[in-house]
């Protein structure tokens, strides 16, 4: 028994059955991405592209900042119902500096929606920036992210705190 030698159609219907598929896989892909869009970096408050391009100046700054500053978070807790966030600033000398500008946003990783930005302190007292920042609308991790300014000087500050473990922060 011999087999019949194929007289050629079978192969315009794989080549039509690949291309369709491709373009199935592209539209998949497409949908994919729509529906999962890629967020912009959290970076020191603002987006890659900038820090990028400035990333040793920016640096630079910080270090230069550190040498004559200390700012610290003094937050006891980071509750969901009535969260604060506190931060003390000193010079080298650890006097007090009460006429920095400080700007936070508390927002959630790797997500833009719950945003909270705050331009200036709730209250401002011996190098204590306290800022009230009211009921968050989730539980769980936060970044809090500052830009501190004091005379020419200036610095990007981000803390990671989360409200299940209200002790729980990281530098």
């Amino acid at each position: 028994m011999s087999k019949k030698p194929s007289d050629g159609r079978v192969w315009p219907y794989a080549i039509v059955i690949s291309i369709l598929f491709i373009v199935a896989a592209a539209v998949a892909t497409v949908v994919v991405a729509v529906k999962h869009p890629v967020e912009m970096s959290d970076m020191d408050m603002q987006d890659y592209h900038h820090y990028d391009a400035n990333a040793n100046d920016i640096i630079a700054a910080m270090i230069y900042f550190d040498k004559k500053y200390n700012l610290s978070y003094h937050s006891h807790s980071f509750v969901q119902e009535d969260a604060m966030v506190v931060y003390k600033l000193v010079d080298s000398s650890g006097r007090a500096i009460d006429d920095a500008k400080i700007n936070i946003m508390v927002t959630r990783p790797g997500d833009h929606n719950n945003d909270l930005p705050f331009e200036k302190p709730t209250n401002v007292e011996n190098g204590l920036y306290t800022f009230h920042i009211g009921s968050l609308p989730l539980a769980g991790r936060w970044n809090v992210l500052a830009h501190v300014v004091a005379g020419d000087n200036e610095r990007y500050f981000n803390l990671k705190v989360d409200t299940r473990n209200e002790s729980a922060f990281e530098y």
